[in-house]
């Protein structure tokens, strides 16, 4: 199998035009969700998911928390479908994130949030699903048929459908603007050379991914996949937590992928490279600053908030091409189905 005939790259490459269909299909249904959030602000945000859709979740969490100024938080799935819990939210915003919207855990869970009173927002890529069915406002990811145990497109189709509710909830013109260039960037970024990170990871056995801010469900989502994938050990760490810590097991070798943003996490990441090279890790840096300690992947100048979107697209085609080397395939890994059925 070539690397470029795998169902993961061919569903990768097509996310700049699932990301075109998905802005336009969904300015509508987007206006509307954020006129009625306008109308009543919720005091509370919510995110339900599992696997790459609550790596999204992260990072629609800082873009909610910046822009629209609403706490947010995760919601375990069990709290509904193993312990019955009902939560008490009459001012609460609930957004469910899920490539298919079927899985047995999320239908309770999304069940018992609009029972408690919260507005349940989908965001869900089989509209014909129970949870697309029994949301109070769906927007629909459009990815199409995700053939590959490894979600792509639909992750990066959920990150910007995050993104286009946010600006239009928080009014945020340059945000919309920016966003308009995502399709286009998005097939220049999954063009990008990744492959001299291949030598330093086709050996491994453990990896950290490090990112901050909204690049932190990225770092996520790229942790996953190296996991799902490419059968290895990998684990993701927000910048000012991985000194608590996990710092300890970085020393001879051990392989660091530290990714940055052009925002103000920026300056913390970096000292942190400085760190990392100290330690004697074996560094690959994305969307640091050129003369930066460790191997300097390539990446796009685009505006930041687009930034953490092209870094996980770059990444795919690294991932599949990893897995191949690593002898695996990245369509069908072990043990794993499309549709995890979570009880």
């Amino acid at each position: 199998m070539t690397s470029d005939r795998t169902l993961m790259f061919l569903e990768a490459a097509e996310a700049g035009q699932v990301v075109a269909r998905q802005l336009a299909a969904n300015a509508a249904p987007v206006a509307r969700a954020a006129a009625r959030l306008k109308a009543t602000p919720p005091d509370l945000l919510l995110t339900l998911a599992r696997g790459s859709s609550d790596n999204a979740a992260t990072f629609l969490r800082y873009w909610a928390e910046r822009r629209a100024s609403v706490p947010t938080g995760s919601f375990s799935p069990s709290t509904a479908s193993v312990y019955g819990a009902t939560p008490a939210l009459s001012r609460a915003l609930a957004v469910a994130v899920s490539q298919s919207g079927r899985s047995p855990d999320l239908l309770a869970a999304a069940d018992a949030l609009r029972d408690g009173g919260a507005l349940l927002v989908a965001m869900v890529n089989d509209e014909a699903s129970p949870l697309a069915a029994g949301a109070d406002i769906l927007l629909p990811l459009l990815a199409g048929p995700e053939r590959s145990v490894a979600a792509t497109k639909s992750f990066i189709a959920s990150l910007a459908a995050m993104l286009h509710l946010v600006a239009a909830w928080s009014e945020d013109a340059g945000l919309a603007a920016s966003l308009a260039t995502l399709p286009a960037r998005l097939d220049r970024a999954f063009a990008l050379d990744w492959s001299a990170a291949l030598p330093r990871l086709v050996t491994a056995d453990h990896l950290y991914v490090v990112a901050r801010g909204p690049a932190l469900g990225v770092a996520q989502e790229m942790a996953l996949k190296i996991k799902e994938t490419c059968g290895f050990h990998a684990e993701a760490f927000s910048a000012a937590e991985v000194k608590h810590g996990p710092m300890a097991l970085v020393r001879d070798g051990f392989p660091v992928l530290l990714l940055g943003q052009q925002d103000e996490s920026l300056g913390s990441v970096m000292d942190l490279a400085a760190l990392f090279a100290a330690s004697g890790a074996t560094l690959l840096t994305a969307g640091l600053p050129p003369g930066s300690p460790g191997v300097a992947l390539p990446v796009l100048d685009a505006p930041a908030e687009l930034q953490p979107i092209l870094l996980a697209q770059a990444f795919y085609r690294l991932a599949n091409s990893l897995a191949l080397a690593r002898g695996r395939n990245p369509d069908t890994p072990p043990g794993l189905r499309k549709v995890t059925e979570t009880l």
